[in-house]
C-alpha cells in the first residue's frame, strides 16, 4: 500500500537522519583513484572547454561575481593569474559594483578573457529599455560588448515569448554589442522556461542550478520508494538536450547551500567538499563548465583543485553523502516548487528560503538583505499568520512554518506590522 504524503516523508527525513546514504554505492557517475585528490602545487585551471556553439572557450571553473564589491578588484586580478577566464556577472548584482569591479580589474586584458551580464527582461519590456540596460552594463564593464548577454533569473515562460527581447538582442548583435545570448534559472518553473527555449533555438547559453542534491541519481540507489526526493527528475534530460543542440550549458548553485565550513572536519588527504561537488558536476558530460562565488584567492585556490576533473574520485561520495545528511532536509530546492500554493497570503516561500541561504549558508548578509527587498513583503504576513497551512507543504521535509517569520526579522528593513487577517 502506498504510503500517505505526510507518512512519506516523515519516513522519508527519518531514513535520511539514519544515515541511510552511507549504502549508496558506486557507479552512479564515473570515479578516478583517490590519488590525484592531492593538492596541485599551484592552483590553476587546467581545462577549457568549448560553450556551446558559441565558438567560446572557458576555463571549467570560472568566476561568479553576484557577491563582487566595489574595491574588490584584487580577487579578480586573482582568479585571472590563475586562468580563469570567464566572468560572470549582472546588472544587479551590488547595485552595479560587481560590474564596475570586474570592468576596473579587467582593462587591458579584454581581448583574453570573456565577461557576460543579465538583465530581469520582462514579458512586456521595450527593446529601447533593454537597450539602455545593457548600455549602462556595458560602461559599468568598461567594454564595448558582452561575451554573452542573459535573461536573467527567468522563471515565467511569457519573458522568454516576448518579441521585444528578439528584436533587441538581434540588434544588439548586429551592432556588435552582444556575441551571444541566453537564459539564467533557478526557480520553480526552470524546466518549462528551458524546454521553451531549447524547442524555440532562442538560446545559445542557458545557466542553471544543478548540483548532487539536485540530480535523481545521486539519490535513487538508496531512496527507492522515497524517490521523490529529488524533484528535478527532468533536469538530466534537459541537459543532454541543450547538449544535442548545441546549446552551451553552464552550472550554478553547485554547493548545495555552500555549508563549507562543516565539512571541514570530514576532509581528508587533501580534497575538499567544494572539490567534490565540482567534480560531480563537471563528471556530467552534458554541463560544460561551473561559476561559483569567488570571494577570496584562498576560495579561488580551493575551488581550482577540481579543474580538470572530468570524473568524480573516490574519496568524494563519502563527503556528498555526509552533507546530504546534514544538510538534506534543511536545504530549499529551489526549482522544485511544491510549497508554491501552500500560503494563502502568497508569500514567496522558496524565495524567502533562498534569502535564508544567503543568510545562514553564505554567510553573507548584506546580499541576502539585497535580495529580500526585493522581495516586497517578503514574509512579512508569517509574523501573525495562524493558520500553519505551509507546515507540511515541503516535500523535502523543511519546517517552513518556523523558517520564514525569523528570516523576515533578521532581513527586513524594519518588521512590518502586516496582519494576516
Amino acid at each position: 500500500m502506498k504510503p500517505s504524503g505526510k507518512l512519506e516523508r516523515l519516513s522519508r527525513r527519518a531514513f535520511l537522519r539514519r544515515g541511510a546514504i552511507t549504502s549508496l554505492g558506486v557507479g552512479l557517475f564515473p570515479f578516478t583513484s583517490g590519488a590525484g585528490q592531492l593538492p596541485q602545487a599551484r592552483a590553476e585551471v587546467r581545462r577549457y572547454v568549448p560553450l556551446g556553439r558559441t565558438g567560446i572557450e572557458i576555463s571549467d571553473i570560472s568566476f561568479g561575481a553576484s557577491r563582487l564589491d566595489a574595491g574588490q578588484e584584487a580577487i579578480v586580478l586573482h582568479a585571472f593569474e590563475r586562468g580563469i577566464n570567464y566572468f560572470d556577472t549582472a546588472e544587479s548584482y551590488s547595485g552595479g559594483d560587481s560590474e564596475r569591479t570586474i570592468g576596473n580589474a579587467l582593462r587591458g586584458k579584454r581581448d583574453k578573457v570573456y565577461i557576460t551580464s543579465k538583465v530581469e527582461a520582462g514579458a512586456t519590456d521595450r527593446k529601447e529599455t533593454l537597450m539602455a540596460a545593457l548600455e549602462g552594463s556595458l560602461q559599468r564593464l568598461h567594454t564595448d560588448y558582452v561575451d554573452v548577454y542573459f535573461n536573467h533569473a527567468v522563471n515565467d515562460v511569457r519573458r522568454l515569448q516576448n518579441p521585444e527581447w528578439y528584436e533587441f538582442t538581434e540588434r544588439a548583435k548586429q551592432q556588435g554589442k552582444i556575441r551571444a545570448t541566453g537564459m539564467s534559472g533557478h526557480a520553480g518553473y526552470l524546466l518549462e522556461c528551458l524546454d521553451y527555449a531549447l524547442e524555440t533555438g532562442s538560446v545559445d547559453a542557458i545557466l542553471v542550478a544543478y548540483n548532487f542534491g539536485q540530480d535523481p541519481a545521486f539519490y535513487q540507489r538508496f531512496t527507492r520508494s522515497f524517490d521523490s526526493i529529488a524533484r528535478q527528475p527532468d533536469l538530466p534530460r534537459v541537459l543532454r538536450q541543450a547538449k544535442a543542440k548545441g546549446v552551451g550549458v553552464i552550472a550554478m548553485k553547485t554547493l548545495m547551500g555552500a555549508r563549507l565550513n562543516d565539512m571541514r572536519p570530514f576532509e581528508k588527504g587533501g580534497a575538499t567538499f567544494a572539490q567534490a561537488a565540482f567534480r560531480w558536476v563537471l563528471s556530467n558530460p552534458h554541463v560544460d563548465a561551473l561559476i561559483i562565488s569567488m570571494t577570496s584567492p584562498a576560495r579561488i585556490d580551493e575551488y581550482l583543485g577540481a579543474s580538470g576533473w572530468r570524473s568524480a574520485a573516490r574519496d568524494d561520495l563519502p563527503l556528498l553523502q555526509h552533507y546530504a545528511r546534514m544538510h538534506g532536509d534543511s536545504y530549499c530546492r529551489h526549482a522544485c516548487h511544491d510549497c508554491e500554493s501552500a500560503c494563502p497570503y502568497d508569500v514567496p516561500i522558496a524565495d524567502v528560503l533562498r534569502t535564508r541561504m544567503y543568510a545562514q549558508d553564505y554567510g553573507d548578509l548584506k546580499l541576502a538583505r539585497r535580495e529580500y527587498a526585493r522581495l516586497g513583503a517578503g514574509a512579512a504576513a508569517c509574523l501573525t499568520c495562524a493558520h500553519q497551512v505551509c507546515a507540511g507543504a515541503c516535500t523535502h521535509g523543511l519546517a517552513i512554518n518556523t523558517l520564514l517569520a525569523p528570516m523576515h526579522r533578521m532581513l527586513a528593513p524594519q518588521a512590518l506590522d502586516t496582519s494576516a487577517g
